[in-house]
């Protein structure tokens, strides 16, 4: 296969436990992470492995690993997919989202209200009093996210503001010159 040669050294990593947790949350993150996951779970398992040594080494249950490998079996790599994941159903039908999404592209001043912009809360109340649907701020925060939008906090802005008041009031001073560096004073 190889060279022969002297052995390699092994190898070790620093902290190996908190690192192994924390490589584990990393690929629960990403839908991708844990297709490539269950991957290479039935690669090793193709090679002989027991689901149970898979399963010690990826920080899983033995039947886990076992149903990635019955799901490829019977379906292919569609089998390791994503499927769709139980929890609670949604509160809003599809058709009630595509008509928020449609909302949050007007100003709020638009349907009536008295912001400029949409948050959190004014989304809450919006959906509850059309749709008779009550979330929560940090719900509809996520419902932002899930249909593409960035929340923005406006930055107050005084309507003809006095620079000098302008300047006592920022938080940092400005930097000072330092005589005899790009002065014109006799050095």
């Amino acid at each position: 296969m190889g060279k022969e040669g002297p052995p390699m050294q092994k190898l070790v990593i620093a902290d190996a436990a908190i690192m192994r947790l924390a490589i584990q949350d990393e690929i629960g993150r990403s839908e991708e992470a844990r297709y490539d996951h269950r991957l290479h779970g039935v690669l090793l398992v193709s090679q002989g492995l027991s689901a149970a040594r898979v399963a010690e080494w990826f920080g899983q249950d033995a039947r886990t690993v076992a149903r990635w490998v019955r799901r490829f079996e019977t379906r292919g790599f569609a089998g390791l997919h994503e499927g769709e994941r139980p929890g609670r159903p949604a509160r809003l039908s599809p058709r009630q989202v595509a008509a928020v999404d449609r909302a949050l592209r007007q100003a709020p001043r638009t349907l009536g209200y008295a912001q400029t912009l949409w948050d959190g809360k004014l989304l809450a109340h919006h959906v509850a009093q059309r749709y008779g649907v009550s979330l929560g701020v940090r719900q509809c925060q996520r419902l932002f996210h899930q249909l593409g939008f960035r929340q923005r906090k406006p930055r107050p802005v005084m309507a003809q503001a006095d620079p000098a008041a302008q300047a006592a009031f920022k938080k940092t001073p400005p930097p000072r010159r330092r005589p005899g560096r790009g002065s014109l004073e006799p050095g």
